[in-house]
């Protein structure tokens, strides 16, 4: 009876017991969460994914964001990676429903014995439950939330889409994030290449991904390798002799950087920064695609041609010293330690790197690299470098190495092919950007030497004068007016007196040679032609005319120096004005992101639709007040003298990367053009005069002869120079592609100067224009263009552009209807006969 009682007793407390646990338990369960998140909203989350920017081909050009990740699906994943993590995080994976009382009990023991929780009991769900929706604190009430949502996902979502989830959030360190990144960062590989001895190393690193880094602790993440690999084999997922094979294997980890096709830095920033604008932080999370709109060979045509031109006006122009002397040559020599810790405070350039000069000969020196390599530069490869004195003076050439080079220095070198070379870091910039005429989309676009040695956007953001670049837009004014290709204008010297100042344009080189065409006038660029044009227009006129062109009024002087381009404007404003010459007239807007991909798979959110230029539309009549050209103003001398406000000047605001609204994604595949505001004809006309500058004439030679080097009758362009040559230009176009160059310094004090000749846009712009046309027009078809129906073409005198008489020398030229000649040049009659013995003499 007694033992009856006693089990009666118990079973009441065991129900008792039970039932308060399960009141506790349910009650506890509503308490714990009526505040956690609904589960299902793992099944469209969005991980923290960097940003990445893309060529128009799909390379990326830059990855931007503190987490590198690339979400894969389940069934990319492979299964050997599956199965390592299940062997090392959540053997029963399959089996338990979110938490697992087994593995808890087990780590409960193994703590107890062990007097210490060195076994977590946290399933994969219980993580993927922490990671997304919980804090890192340690705590019962966490603890106990993590549990109750582990139980729901497991309702909510199959086992595949929580190992997926696992997968693609769980950090393996060195900002890897999923096993994508971690595969790439670790050993350069997609996760599907991945050896078993490998996957077994990135199954290690979620439990202590600094602890167990394979770069910085390549011992431990050895033992936590082979630690896995015995896990798994306890498991039947490897066999005996896959474990043996596996262990004997060193770890082969390296750092891989993120994976970039090309680099074009300053493309990226202009991006990334449009990108920051519109989404903020967000930008670095989302994951989005950015799709640019330049191609990689242009881009390294562009980037490379901009580099090696600026390396060669280096060059001629001396050597500026050593960087810094460390130690003189009758001083105690720095030992390497100290030799490495000041290499390693500078960074390569470009391909020039820092190198600290340890022995120097007549015929070599020797110099040790931040990576501790040696290396010897023979005279050969410094022989360039005569001291650069001035920016037109330069010293006598080194006869010997020592000469320059002395042990001690800090110095910069370069390797070309298997040679090292003395160099420096170049003081001058450039910058080049490239256009599709007829959309407006950039093509390739450079800022400067080096985007880490200055992050300035040269082309975008670099405000200079213009110089004879800008004479072609005047000119078409000119056109507009009523004067022609065959107008002459004096080529002979101005002077204008203004109170105490006077005011001498002049020729570049300073020859006049009397009355020319005006076609001959833009073709060799002569200054004072352009003045007087300029002054037939009314520089008011031709000011307002420039806005047509997309030149901001702001930047615009009201004087005559404008005809020299005194105007300020930045590289990519003038590739813009040079497209509508290019492209029949119409005024595009260049554009750099052609399409915004999200990474949650809802697709593209932006596309741009280009303003496209029309080349089969009728020509409108485009009004503008003025009044006709007259060459009696040509003599004028006026008093107006309107400089823009230097601080009112514009650059590219929303210019390339234009304000969009991605809540309402623009769906009308019909083509929009862009405004037309120069007349076709006159563009026609113009755009045949920039070919005259490359090709010249029957008894003259173009400024832009040089671009005849590519070997095709489609290109044309125009050179620039300003006072004191602080700033060269060139800007042309091939095919349906418009180019503009510019090199100068930063200081706008500086000149580029001279050596064995002045620097100046037609040698020193023009070739670098050439030598990335002749990548950028490889596969570009030649274009014919189609003369409007307002242009005709005329048989003239090439002497006085009327119309010609028998013996004179003729040309072609092209008219707007209504102003080609109509009267016939007069014929010269010799003064002097000759008699039957051959003796001449005057008639009067």
């Amino acid at each position: 009876m007694i033992l009856i009682r006693v089990l009666n007793f118990l079973l009441k407390l065991f129900i008792g017991l039970f039932l308060c646990g399960l009141i506790i338990g349910i009650a506890g369960y509503a308490h714990y969460s009526k505040d956690l998140p609904d589960v299902a909203t793992l099944k469209n989350v969005k991980l923290q994914t960097p940003m990445q920017v893309l060529s128009k081909d799909g390379e990326i050009i830059a990855i931007f964001g503190e987490r590198r990740r690339t979400p894969l699906r389940y069934d990319k994943i492979p299964p050997i990676v599956i199965n390592a993590v299940i062997a090392t995080e959540d053997a029963r994976f399959h089996e338990h429903f979110g938490i697992d009382p087994i593995g808890i009990v087990r780590a409960m023991y193994v703590g107890l014995k062990q007097k210490g929780f060195s076994q977590g009991g946290s399933t994969i769900t219980q993580q993927v439950a922490k990671n997304f929706f919980l804090t890192p604190e340690k705590s019962i009430t966490r603890k106990v939330k993590e549990m109750i949502l582990a139980i729901r996902m497991e309702k909510e979502l199959s086992k595949e889409e929580i190992m997926a989830l696992y997968l693609n959030m769980i950090n393996f360190g060195s900002r890897a994030y999923g096993v994508a990144a971690a595969s790439y960062t670790f050993f350069g590989k997609t996760p599907d290449q991945l050896t078993v001895d490998e996957a077994a190393l990135l199954a290690g690193l979620p439990n202590a991904p600094s602890a167990y880094n394979p770069i910085s602790h390549p011992e431990r993440a050895l033992t936590r390798r082979n630690w896995v690999l015995g896990r798994m084999l306890d498991q039947s997922y490897i066999t005996q002799a896959e474990y043996y094979a596996a262990i004997r294997k060193p770890l082969g980890a390296n750092y891989h950087s993120p994976q970039i096709e090309f680099s074009a830095p300053y493309v990226a920033e202009m991006a990334r920064q449009f990108m920051y604008d519109k989404f903020g932080e967000n930008a670095y999370t989302d994951g989005y695609k950015v799709y640019t709109t330049i191609s990689k060979t242009d881009q390294i045509a562009a980037t490379e041609t901009v580099q090696k031109h600026i390396i060669d006006y280096d060059i001629r122009h001396g050597y500026r010293g050593a960087e810094k002397v460390l130690w003189q040559p009758n001083e105690t020599p720095w030992d390497f330690e100290q030799i490495h810790q000041t290499l390693n405070k500078y960074i390569c350039y470009a391909g020039i790197c820092p190198a600290v000069v340890m022995t120097s000969s007549d015929k070599e020196a020797t110099a040790v690299l931040s990576d501790k390599s040696n290396i010897t530069i023979a005279y050969e490869n410094m022989k360039w470098a005569r001291p650069f004195i001035s920016d037109t003076r330069q010293g006598a050439y080194p006869r010997k190495v020592s000469d320059t080079i002395k042990v001690g220095q800090l110095i910069w070198v370069k390797k070309t092919g298997d040679n090292w070379e003395l160099s420096q870091i170049p003081a001058v910039n450039a910058a080049l950007v490239s256009l599709d005429s007829d959309n407006g989309a950039i093509k390739a676009i450079v800022g400067g030497y080096d985007f880490n040695l200055s992050k300035f956007n040269r082309a975008t953001q670099a405000i200079r004068q213009l110089g004879s670049n800008i004479k072609p837009f005047i000119y078409t004014s000119t056109l507009e007016q009523g004067l022609t290709m065959a107008t002459l204008l004096n080529d002979a010297p101005i002077v204008r007196s203004a109170g105490s100042a006077i005011w001498r344009p002049k020729n570049s080189p300073p020859t006049y040679a009397g009355p020319l065409r005006l076609r001959i006038g833009l073709g060799m660029s002569k200054n004072v032609m352009m003045v007087r044009a300029l002054r037939a227009v009314g520089i008011d006129y031709a000011a307002t005319y420039l806005e047509r062109f997309g030149f901001p009024k702001e930047n615009i002087s009201h004087n005559e120096s404008l005809a020299l381009g005194s105007a300020s404007f930045t590289p990519l404003q003038v590739a813009r004005a040079y497209s509508v010459i290019t492209n029949g007239g119409y005024l595009i807007t260049p554009y750099l992101i052609e399409k915004i991909e999200e990474n949650d798979g809802n697709g593209v959110i932006y596309q741009h639709q280009p303003l496209i230029a029309c080349h089969n539309c009728a020509d409108d009549e485009i009004i503008a007040e003025s009044t006709p050209a007259s060459l009696a103003n040509v003599k004028s001398e006026s008093n107006i003298n309107e400089e823009p406000d230097k601080e009112n000047l514009k650059a590219d605001d929303n210019l390339v990367l234009p304000n969009i609204n991605t809540d309402n994604i623009n769906t009308d595949v019909m083509p929009k053009y862009a405004p037309h505001t120069v007349n076709s004809g006159i563009a026609f006309i113009m755009k045949d005069g920039l070919r005259s500058i490359v090709f010249g004439g029957s008894d003259w030679q173009g400024t832009a002869w040089r671009a005849k080097e590519l070997g095709r009758k489609d290109v044309g362009g125009k050179t620039g120079t300003t006072n004191s040559s602080k700033d060269v230009w060139f800007s042309g176009f091939g095919g349906n592609i418009v180019t503009t160059v510019w090199m100068g310094f930063d200081d706008h004090r500086r000149e580029l100067g001279r050596t064995f000749r002045a620097e100046a846009g037609a040698v020193t712009a023009n070739p670098i224009w050439v030598d990335y046309m002749k990548v950028a027009l490889k596969d570009v078809p030649v274009i014919e263009d189609v003369k409007p129906q307002n242009v005709i073409s005329v048989t003239i005198d090439q002497k006085t552009g009327l119309l010609p008489q028998s013996g004179s020398k003729k040309m072609s030229e092209y008219f707007i209807k209504g102003t080609e000649p109509t009267t016939y040049a007069i014929q010269e009659v010799g003064t002097e006969v000759t008699d039957s013995e051959g003796n001449t003499s005057e008639l009067f």
